[in-house]
């Protein structure tokens, strides 16, 4: 019985560790998603309701990252790198909890979130946060190469263009806005925003170092 115990740590936990990066990719997605509700909803009581379904798939996310932590404490074999397991986790927690800070901030600043940069940084979280969805669900099989490497390609392309967006909703705020507090709040969400496709990026450059390692 004690054999058959010590053997178990020995066991590969493939199902266990792609089960829940899975959970998490789907969190990720999702929180995007919310976002893009968020500042698409004019109204906001309807946005404060929305800010707490962000606040709780951010505490799910939370627990799933947790849960990963300690599969990662329980077993000596794991599908990949204990240190990439680790990394990876970390970067798709990050993405949440950037996401949860903007739409809390939006709530927080009392701004009117339909704003030309708000929106467009919003879109490009969403097709991040999809794209690094349809990532992570490939490493399971790791067979269709393609498939991750164009949703990385994606995500890539998308941080390039939440960087131009950061930069021309910066130049256009001190350009029309006279109201400074509505500056400092707006340039703050800006950046909030544009770090959230920075996260995106982190995360797929780990799938990336991960699939050149093992694919």
């Amino acid at each position: 019985m004690a054999f058959r115990s010590f053997l178990q740590l020995f066991t590969p936990k493939d199902r266990v560790f792609y089960s829940l990066f899975e959970e998490v990719a789907d969190s990720v997605a999702k929180m995007g998603h919310l976002m893009k509700n968020a500042v698409a909803e004019p109204d906001a009581d309807k946005r404060a309701v929305i800010s707490v379904q962000v606040e709780d798939q951010e505490h799910v996310n939370d627990d799933l990252t947790h849960r990963i932590f300690t599969e990662l404490s329980r077993n000596f074999i794991t599908p990949f790198d204990r240190e990439d397991i680790h990394y990876l986790a970390s970067a798709l927690d990050d993405i949440c909890d950037y996401i949860y800070a903007a739409v809390k901030k939006i709530n927080f600043y009392k701004v009117d979130p339909r704003d030309s940069g708000i929106q467009k940084l919003a879109d490009l979280i969403e097709q991040s946060t999809i794209q690094i969805q349809l990532a992570v669900k490939e490493l399971r099989n790791m067979q269709d190469m393609r498939k991750i490497t164009d949703a990385l390609v994606r995500v890539n392309s998308i941080e390039n263009q939440a960087d131009d967006i950061f930069d021309l909703s910066i130049e256009r705020l001190f350009e029309h806005e006279p109201d400074a507090k509505e500056v400092i709040k707006r340039r703050e969400i800006y950046q909030v925003m544009e770090t959230v496709t920075d996260k995106c990026e982190d995360a797929a450059n780990l799938i990336e170092s991960i699939i050149i390692k093992y694919a």
